[in-house]
């Protein structure tokens, strides 16, 4: 099966269908490559590779479904991974969030 929806993540890959569930009748897929890189700056298993096991919708989300974590399986949304959009480049680090904070005091008179 070939995703064809354009605003779908893996438009225009290849995918394997696994099976259909019947609860919310979520159709779920195999991963073509294979692995995910955990982004999200707060998750525990932040900068690790995890073998993708399948990936399926969540309303309007897609999440992927991994061998790893505590339990040997954790779901992840795409946005907590390599696949995900890129961090905005103004997203504030500490130091700029301290910067604005001197900022801040330096208005009030402090």
């Amino acid at each position: 099966m070939i995703v064809t929806h354009p605003f779908h993540p893996l438009n225009g890959q290849r995918l394997e269908v696994l099976h259909v569930k019947r609860r919310g009748a979520d159709t779920v897929f195999v991963d073509p490559s294979g692995f995910v890189i955990v982004t999200h700056p707060f998750h525990p298993l932040n900068g690790q590779r995890l073998e993708v096991l399948h990936v399926k919708r969540r309303g309007a989300d897609t999440v992927f479904v991994c061998s790893g974590g505590v339990s040997g399986q954790i779901t992840l949304p795409q946005a907590w991974t390599d696949r995900g959009e890129p961090p905005l480049p103004r997203r504030l680090s500490a130091e700029g969030l301290a910067g604005l904070d001197t900022l801040a005091r330096s208005l009030r008179g402090r």
